[in-house]
């Protein structure tokens, strides 16, 4: 729970400007920032607020409720009292969903923010607890700790700031929202920043259809991400070439450089298999980079977690792009599931593909990551497909952040100058090579050992050896006890 937030000042007082000097009667937008379980508070950044609509519609707006029966008509400030707020829930999340593949380690959509009257506010909780709660299903990954959102109120009548912490409990209600203590400060100014580029390489095998759990590409590569995110739970870290120290804080300036340090001993990435399931193979490899951003009383522990996190979220955002651009309904119309073509079908969607069945090898390339500078130190991202351009990100920046797009190209990163990419291939039309060639040898070295166990079993020339030693310890215990005798 957060005990306390604190907001950008300087951004939150330009929101409160915009809001009052625009006449709107209602908005509802994103807030974003971070939350610290060290510290019990959350940090906010900036107010994004949500476009309008496909129909250019407003996400949410006033409503009045139905004229009840009678003569009598309610005047301008009792239909202000009693008016409502409604909001376009699943294009709020769909908002949320696209803007937390834009936010780098730590940074998360946090909650809502709503500017209406406090009439319409009170008249209206049922309605944005759901939307809270759908912007949590929408942007998962927050803090384990922390089982709610925050819900700003921005209230123009009077003019005031309230901020609550919302319950995600499947049960909502009135007494979900509980206020919290609110102030404005200085947040962006404290930031330190911390930059990894992690080089990656999993290899998985490729099992028949009888051995594996995950049939199609996008299933498989999933279940990668997930071993992946396993291998750097435990990996430790460096920073500016010191090994980590959990419990000390950074307070120098610039950028500081983390290089993640994985086990070798525990390669989590190879399944223990049968060498005769395994009909081909999968290499997933490449260069990611990552930020994240610390407030300069928060352990240095928490940046290396933000960064980890980011890794693997920037993972998954990539091959969700992948996916989404397949067409769903093309998709459905083919079953991949009976394709036994020697051939990669040109109807299939490549994320749908079925592995096992694929005679030939197959690659596709991953969108890489590129960053704009968005607050004071902060960067913001974004995925480009090989065919697309820096105007992507531009756009996008305009559209989804409120922000202006940058001029200046120089100041768009692009680090990740190597893509990341997967590759297959197939046993069916090869000699086993490479994963399963290891049991091979390894069975067959069972065998040898094998056969030369039982042809020991006629000739020991190792035991030959131990009794003649034997044999002539004994003659010379013997003579010594003769001389010894003849002595006396």
């Amino acid at each position: 729970m957060a005990k306390a937030v604190v907001g950008e000042e300087t951004r939150l007082k330009l929101a409160e400007d915009r809001l009052s000097q625009s006449a709107v009667p209602s908005e509802v937008g994103l807030l974003i920032g971070k939350f610290s379980s060290a510290l019990g508070r959350a940090f906010l950044f900036d107010l994004i607020p949500t476009p309008h609509n496909d129909s250019g519609e407003p996400a949410c707006s006033l409503t009045e409720p139905d004229k009840k029966k009678g003569p009598k008509s309610k005047s301008k400030s009792e239909l202000a009292d009693s008016s409502s707020l409604f909001i376009d829930k699943d294009w709020v999340a769909e908002h949320v969903r696209q803007v937390s593949r834009m936010l780098v380690g730590g940074i998360k959509v946090v909650g809502l923010y709503v500017w209406v009257s406090d009439a319409a506010f009170k008249n209206s909780t049922i309605m944005l607890c759901q939307t809270v709660k759908g912007v949590a299903d929408a942007a998962p990954g927050l803090d384990g700790n922390w089982d709610e959102r925050l819900l700003l109120h921005i209230s123009y009548s009077p003019r005031r700031w309230n901020c609550r912490n919302c319950s995600l409990s499947s049960n909502i209600t009135s007494s979900s929202l509980r206020p919290c203590d609110f102030k404005m400060g200085k947040v962006l100014t404290s930031l330190q920043t911390f930059k990894c580029m992690h080089n990656f390489n999993l290899r998985l095998p490729i099992l028949r259809d009888s051995a594996s759990k995950f049939q199609t590409l996008s299933d498989v590569l999933r279940h990668a991400i997930s071993i992946h995110a396993k291998e750097l739970a435990g990996a430790k870290a460096l920073i500016d070439g010191k090994l980590v120290v959990e419990s000390e804080s950074y307070s120098s300036d610039g950028v500081h450089e983390v290089e993640l340090l994985l086990s070798f001993l525990n390669d989590s990435s190879i399944e223990a298999c049968s060498q005769g399931d395994v009909v081909g193979i999968l290499s997933f490899s490449g260069l990611i980079c990552s930020f994240a951003y610390l407030n300069s009383k928060e352990p240095i522990s928490q940046a290396i977690t933000d960064i980890k996190g980011d890794i693997i979220t920037s993972l998954q955002s990539r091959l969700d792009i992948i996916c989404d651009e397949v067409d769903a309904d093309s998709g459905n119309n083919h079953d991949v599931g009976s394709q036994v073509s020697d051939e990669l079908s040109a109807e299939t969607p490549v994320p749908q593909l079925v592995l096992h069945l694929l005679r030939k090898g197959c690659s596709l390339p991953f969108p890489r990551r590129v960053f704009a500078p968005w607050l004071a130190v902060v960067y913001v991202c974004d995925y480009l497909q090989p065919f697309e351009t820096v105007e992507v990100l531009k756009d996008h920046c305009m559209e989804l952040l409120s922000m202006k797009a940058p001029t200046d190209v120089s100041k768009i990163l692009e680090p990740e100058k190597e893509e990341l990419s997967f590759k297959t291939k197939s046993f069916w039309d090869v000699a086993v090579p490479s994963y399963s060639e290891i049991h091979l040898m390894e069975d067959k070295s069972k065998r040898d050992g094998g056969s030369e166990s039982s042809s020991s079993k006629t000739v020991k020339p190792g035991h030959i050896n131990v009794v003649a030693a034997g044999l002539i310890l004994l003659l010379s215990v013997l003579v010594g006890f003769l001389l010894f005798a003849l002595k006396g």
